[in-house]
């Protein structure tokens, strides 16, 4: 299907972008970051990971904490207990989506086999 990307149901289309999954990904992996970390450990720009951020906290999977240190305005992001749930799902789709491609894989080598 030319043009058209098909995702498993079992995926989560909020997350399923590869930007926004690092960025799942990268909070996973703390209580909180500052956005200027997460920025520099995904790779990406200030207004990607706006955007990014703006919809993972309109799908209520981060949580945005504003505040200053010194005079300093600062941003922290961190994973919501629903958005944690949620990676945790996708990545098991993700998990399950390769176990059958591995099957199938398998598969279809011992019919190239059989046939040679």
């Amino acid at each position: 299907m030319r043009g058209e990307e098909r995702v498993s149901p079992a995926l989560d289309e909020r997350i399923h972008h590869p930007t926004r999954l690092a960025v799942m990904a990268f909070l996973s992996g703390c209580t909180e970051a500052e956005f200027r970390a997460v920025r520099e450990g995904c790779g990406i720009s200030d207004s990607v990971l706006s955007k990014v951020v703006g919809a993972l906290e309109a799908a209520e999977y981060v949580k945005v904490r504003k505040g200053y240190v010194g005079k300093r305005p600062r941003t922290w992001l961190r994973l919501s207990p629903e958005g944690r749930r949620a990676l945790l799902a996708h990545l098991a789709a993700l998990r399950d989506l390769a176990a059958q491609a591995a099957a199938l894989g398998a598969v279809a080598d011992e019919a190239s086999a059989a046939e040679a």
